[in-house]
C-alpha cells in the first residue's frame, strides 16, 4: 500500500481536546507507553472520522497494526462517550427547548455485507447515527 501525506479541515483545538482525554485515561489506567502518542492517536480518530479512512489505510499511514488502529478507535469512542449525557438528561434537556432539530445520517461502513450479519449481499452495510443540536443563549452563558 502506498502512504502520502493529507490534511484534514479541523482545528487544532479540536486535536488537542480529543488528545487530552486518551491521555488521562492512560494516567487513570497506568499505561506505560503505547505506540502512539495521545496526539497521533487523536489524529488517527479524527481522520477515520472525518475522512472514514478503512483500518488498514490507517494502519499503513500511521505504521502501527491493524489491531492498534480498532484499538485505539474504540478507546476514543469510549472516552467520547462518557461526555455525553444520558438519554434521560438529553430528554429533560430538550423540553425545556424552544426547538430541537434532530440529524440522521446514513455513514457507510467498511464490512461485508452477507447473511450473517443480517445485511442484503448485493447492497453496502452503514451505520446510522442521529444528533441533536440545541438552541445556545449566549447572553447567559457569558
Amino acid at each position: 500500500m502506498l502512504v502520502y501525506s493529507s490534511g484534514i479541515d479541523l482545528s487544532s483545538a479540536t486535536l488537542r481536546h480529543l488528545s487530552d482525554l486518551p491521555a488521562a485515561r492512560r494516567r487513570e489506567r497506568g499505561t506505560r507507553w503505547r505506540r502512539l502518542s495521545t496526539d497521533r492517536q487523536a489524529l488517527l480518530v479524527l481522520v477515520h472520522m472525518r475522512c472514514g479512512h478503512t483500518y488498514a489505510q490507517l494502519a499503513a499511514g500511521f505504521g502501527v497494526g491493524i489491531a492498534t488502529v480498532y484499538r485505539y478507535i474504540g478507546e476514543a469512542v469510549e472516552v467520547l462517550a462518557a461526555l455525553a449525557p444520558d438519554l434521560t438528561t438529553a430528554v429533560r434537556t430538550a423540553a425545556r427547548k424552544a426547538f430541537v432539530i434532530l440529524d440522521g445520517t446514513l455513514l457507510p461502513i467498511d464490512r461485508i455485507p452477507g447473511r450473517a450479519s443480517g445485511g442484503h449481499p448485493q447492497k453496502p452495510g452503514g451505520c446510522c447515527t442521529s444528533s441533536a443540536a440545541f438552541p445556545v443563549n449566549l447572553a447567559a452563558a457569558a
